[in-house]
């Protein structure tokens, strides 16, 4: 009885050790990829790798995104003023 106690253990243990070092490998893995990708995005940008130009990035697209917006909804004035918001905040960024 105590062998199956033990084989028992060991499954359990072998088991929670396969899981726990692919979920290791998974996380490395996209994190790697993620780093990759905004490496590759500052690169391409010419900007700083650091969380506030990614922000900056954010906000300028978000400004743009509600220039779109403001257009497709056919507000001339609203679409002029995000556009330059988020032309001036991206060339404050790109330089």
């Amino acid at each position: 009885m105590q062998d199956f106690f033990t084989w028992l253990g060991h499954f359990l243990g072998d088991l929670i050790r396969f899981v726990v070092d692919l979920l290791s490998r998974l996380y490395h893995d996209v994190s790697d990829a993620a780093r990759g990708f905004l490496d590759g995005l500052t690169q391409s940008l010419g900007i700083a790798p650091s969380l506030v130009s990614m922000a900056m990035l954010a906000v300028g697209l978000w400004l743009l995104y509600l220039a779109l917006r403001a257009l497709l909804r056919r507000r001339l004035i609203a679409t002029v003023v995000w556009s330059v918001l988020g032309v001036m905040v991206l060339s404050w960024l790109i330089s």
